[in-house]
Formats: C-alpha cells, sequence, structure tokens
C-alpha cells in the first residue's frame, strides 16, 4: 500500500498536501504515517508495501497493491488513519503469511491473528497511541520469529527480510533486469517467482514494474520533465511511461500528479 495520490514519497518527517504526515519508523526500514480522509481524496498507488494500519479503533492489513485503492465511500470524512508501512518484502514476517495472500486486499487483523489479539491492540493503541503499539507489535513478532538481526540494516537485511530479499529489491529498484536480479539473488526462475509470491506478493516483472512507477513519480512530483522522467526511471520513451503509469495509476501522469 502507498500513500495518497498527491502525498510524498518515503522522505522521513515530510509534511504533505491535506492531512499526510510519515516519519521513518523506530523499526528499520518502515515508515509511520498518519492522515485524515478528506473529501475527494485520491486513491492509494502501488508501492511494492504491506501496512499495518489503526483507524476507528480497529485494526486492519492492507496488501501489496497491482493497481489504484480507492477509500470506501462508507468512511466518513474526518476519518483518522495511522499506520506502519514496511519496505518491500518486510511486512509478510510480521503478519505470519505469505504476501500473495494479501494482495489488492484490505484484511481485518483479527482475521489473520484472531479477535482477541486484535481487540487487545486496539485498546491498548487507545490508551497508548496507535503509532507506538504498531511499533511495538511488529517489533515483538519479528523478535518472536527469530526475525530481528541485529545490526542487519546496514547490509540491507532489514527485520524480517533476508539477503535475498533485499538482493532483488535493490536490483529490481535500480532498473536491473529480472534475469540479472535472480543471478544477485542466487535464485533460479522458479525460485525466483516462488519466493516473489511469497514475500512481495506479485511476481518479480510486476514488482520491477511498481518500483519503477515510484521512481517516475518522485521525480515528475520534483518537477522533472515527462520526457526527462521516462529516461530516468527506465522506460522505453515518454509514451511508454504514459501507458504505465495509467495502467497501474489509473489515470495520466497530469491527474495523478493533481490529485489531493
Amino acid at each position: 500500500m502507498g500513500e495518497p495520490v498527491g502525498a510524498a514519497g518515503a522522505d522521513s518527517g515530510r509534511t504533505v498536501r491535506g492531512t499526510y504526515r510519515e516519519r521513518a519508523s523506530r523499526l528499520p526500514g518502515a515508515v509511520l504515517w498518519s492522515t485524515t480522509t478528506l473529501p475527494g481524496a485520491g486513491p492509494v498507488l502501488p508501492d511494492g508495501c504491506t501496512d499495518l494500519i489503526w483507524s476507528a479503533g480497529r485494526l486492519l492489513v492492507a496488501g501489496p497493491d497491482t493497481g489504484p485503492q480507492r477509500v470506501d465511500a462508507a468512511v466518513p470524512d474526518g476519518t483518522r488513519w495511522v499506520g506502519l508501512r514496511f519496505a518491500p518484502g518486510q511486512g509478510p514476517a510480521v503478519f505470519g503469511v505469505p504476501a500473495h495472500e494479501l494482495r489488492d486486499r484490505r484484511v481485518p487483523l483479527e482475521d489473520l491473528w484472531g479477535a482477541r489479539r486484535a481487540r487487545e491492540l486496539a485498546e491498548r493503541a487507545a490508551v497508548d497511541g496507535p503509532g507506538a503499539v504498531l511499533e511495538e507489535v511488529a517489533r515483538d513478532r519479528l523478535r518472536a520469529a527469530g526475525r530481528w538481526a541485529a545490526g542487519a540494516g546496514a547490509r540491507g537485511e532489514l527485520p524480517g527480510r533476508d539477503g535475498r530479499t533485499a538482493a532483488l529489491v535493490t536490483a529490481l529498484g535500480r532498473g536491473r533486469p529480472v534475469a540479472e536480479a535472480a543471478r544477485l539473488a542466487g535464485l533460479g526462475e522458479r525460485q525466483l517467482h516462488r519466493h516473489s509470491l511469497a514475500v512481495f506478493g506479485y511476481g518479480p516483472k510486476t514488482l520491477s514494474r511498481v518500483l519503477r512507477l515510484v521512481r517516475a513519480l518522485d521525480l515528475a512530483r520534483a518537477g522533472v520533465p515527462y520526457a526527462e522522467v521516462a529516461a530516468r526511471a527506465g522506460y522505453a520513451d515518454q509514451a511508454h511511461l504514459a501507458r504505465e503509469v495509467k495502467s497501474l495509476a489509473g489515470a495520466a501522469m497530469g491527474a495523478v500528479l493533481g490529485a489531493g
């Protein structure tokens, strides 16, 4: 799950259009964010991430998206949201299920961890603050699963994310071909696909497209001309960029950048 259209990228501490705010989490690799539902809010765009979210006294999990996700029309304006967004490939170790089971879904936490546990956490969030509780529960889950390696962040092996996953994200995030990313991660073709489904929620080609979109939107939001965006983000040309933005974001680049 990404930030709402019109929000910025992953710069910690940035305040963006509307009420969206984010900062680097105490959990290495993750971002803690908050926002409020506004009239006419744009959709959430895919970014390769998963989120643990608190809103209106409930907890839910947002899986990795393959397209724009719009806020439910039944959600009242002014509803507050607080979320912990995990780096690509990091969340499944917290949630305890393969990422492909959460793809394009918003799942109540009680469906994964049981009603009692979800209720206890929601009650704690009301007392201690949702952000602190989200970070604490993610840390505790990773430690209990033996997925918290001290000092691993310096090697790219974030808590919950092993070296193969880190190598794939780094290579694909830099626009490397899938075959080269697989080689760097030490995975064969079938292994690569199975591993990608489990940790990212979709295959490596889809992840590559999503990460390229993230690069392109970051450049465009910084004011880079579209033709240069296409070249620097790894598209064949500006027409290719336009097609991919429309396919993954559901709208033309200008509409995506102009939405609030």
